[in-house]
C-alpha cells in the first residue's frame, strides 16, 4: 500500500517527504521540513544529516510546535519539569522557563500556533462519553489484555464501546479481539471501524497491513499523523467508552494521544503492572508522566500477581513482591490501587483464540477478580 511505503524507497508516490528523500536536500532546508526517516542510517552522506532531526518531546517538536524555527533541535532533556509549553500566555515567562535556551523563542509568541486538526478531533469525540487510557511502563505485563477483555466486559453490558489500538509497532488488539484479516472500510462520513459484536467496534494499524507480520518501521512523525487520523477520520458514532490500547513507555504515542484529547477531557490513565520491582520502577516513571501532562491516574492494576493452576486451581506465586507489589507502589504514589488478576494460562488461550475470557471461562477465579475489578473502574467514573 503506497501508504506504507518504506521512507527508504527515495520518493515514494505518497510520502509528504518524497522531494528530501528523493535528492539529498539542499543545506538551507530547515528542520521542520524534516522527513519522518531524517537522521536514520539511510541518510549516509547527506550533507543535512546533522541538522535534520525529528525529536518530539513532550513540548518540543509537536504538532504546537509548527513553525518554530528551532522545533528540530529543541531537546526535551533541556525542557524544564514544569514547562508551560509553547501555546501556553506564560511561554517564556513563567518562572519554569528560567535558564530553558528556548525562552527568547517561546517569550516572542512565534510559538503560538494552534493545530487546525484539533477541533476536528475535539468534534468527534463529542460523541463519545467516557475515554480511558491503557498505559505500561514495560512491556509484556499484560496491557494490551487488559485493554481487550475490559473492552469485552464493558460491551456485555450492552453499552457501545470503541477500542483504539495506538500500539504502532506491535498491535496485538486485532488477534486479541479475533479480527485478523479485517480492514479499514473508508464511508462518506470517516473510516468506519470494524466490529466484533454490533456494540464494539475496533482500530488498529494491524488493519492496515497487508502482512501481518510485516514490521512498521516508523519515526516519531509518521506515528502521530496516524494516531491524529485516527481520531478525526474514524466515525464511532455514540459511544459510552473508548478505549485507548497505548504501546509500553512514555514516549511519541503517549505524548500525542493526550495532546490531541486534551480538549476533550479525557476520564484518565489505567495503568497495568506485575508485581515485581523491575516492572514497578517503570511504572514510577508512567505515573510522573502522567502528572507532566495533566492526565488523571485512574488506578493501578497488578496483572500476573499470581499463577493458577489449571490442575489443581491452586494459586502460587511467579513474581514475588520483592517491593511490595503494586498495592505498596500507589500507597507511595498516592494514587488508587484497582485490584490484582492472577496469571492464568486460560486467559493467554482466550487472547490467541480472540475470545472474551469471561464468555469462555465463566466460572474461572481471574474472571471473577476482572470483573470486580471492571466495576470498581466504572463505578468510580462520573455518571
Amino acid at each position: 500500500m503506497d501508504a506504507f511505503a518504506s521512507p527508504f524507497s527515495r520518493g515514494a508516490p505518497s510520502c509528504g517527504s518524497r522531494r528530501t528523500c528523493a535528492a539529498p536536500p539542499p543545506s538551507d532546508v530547515p528542520p521542520s521540513d524534516a522527513p519522518a526517516c531524517a537522521g536514520s542510517a539511510a541518510c549516509a552522506g547527506c550533507p543535512s544529516r546533522g541538522s535534520c532531526s525529528f525529536a518530539v518531546p513532550s513540548c518540543a517538536g509537536s504538532a504546537a510546535c509548527a513553525g518554530c524555527p528551532s522545533r528540530g533541535s529543541c531537546s526535551f532533556a533541556n525542557t524544564p519539569r514544569h514547562c508551560p509549553g509553547p501555546q501556553s500566555e506564560d511561554a517564556g515567562a513563567a518562572s519554569a522557563c528560567a535558564g530553558c535556551p528556548n525562552r527568547g523563542i517561546c517569550a516572542s509568541g512565534a510559538n503560538r500556533v494552534s493545530d487546525p486538526d484539533l477541533p476536528l478531533i475535539a468534534e468527534r469525540m463529542k460523541s463519545v462519553k467516557h475515554k480511558i487510557l491503557v498505559l505500561s511502563g514495560k512491556g509484556g505485563v499484560g496491557k494490551s489484555t487488559f485493554s481487550a477483555q475490559l473492552s469485552f466486559a464493558l460491551a456485555a453490558k450492552d453499552l457501545q464501546v470503541g477500542l483504539l489500538d495506538i500500539d504502532i509497532c506491535g498491535p496485538s488488539i486485532p488477534r486479541m479481539l479475533g479480527l485478523e484479516g479485517e480492514t479499514l472500510h473508508p464511508s462518506s462520513v470517516g473510516w468506519s471501524p470494524a466490529y466484533v459484536t454490533d456494540n464494539l467496534g475496533v482500530i488498529s494499524v494491524g488493519f492496515m497491513l497487508e502482512n501481518p507480520d510485516e514490521a512498521v518501521v516508523w519515526r516519531g512523525p509518521r506515528k502521530n499523523g496516524l494516531i491524529k487520523q485516527f481520531l478525526k477520520d474514524v466515525y464511532w458514532g455514540d459511544l459510552d467508552f473508548l478505549i485507548v490500547d497505548t504501546p509500553p513507555g512514555t514516549s511519541d504515542e503517549h505524548l500525542s494521544i493526550v495532546q490531541y484529547l486534551k480538549a476533550t477531557q479525557p476520564d484518565g490513565a489505567i495503568i497495568v503492572t506485575s508485581p515485581q520491582e523491575v516492572a514497578l520502577n517503570a511504572v514510577r516513571k508512567e505515573i510522573s508522566f502522567c502528572e507532566r501532562v495533566g492526565l488523571k491516574v485512574l488506578g493501578v492494576v497488578e496483572n500476573m500477581s499470581g499463577f493458577i493452576c489449571p490442575c489443581c486451581h491452586k494459586e502460587s506465586t511467579i513474581f514475588p513482591k520483592t517491593t511490595g507489589g503494586a498495592k505498596k507502589m500507589a500507597e507511595d504514589m498516592k494514587v488508587p490501587f484497582l485490584g490484582s488478576i492472577p496469571l492464568d494460562p486460560l486467559i493467554a488461550r482466550s487472547c490467541d483464540e480472540g475470545k472474551s475470557f469471561f464468555v469462555a471461562h465463566p466460572e474461572a477465579e481471574a474472571t471473577k477478580q476482572f470483573l470486580s475489578l471492571f466495576n470498581v473502574i466504572i463505578d468510580n467514573l462520573p455518571k
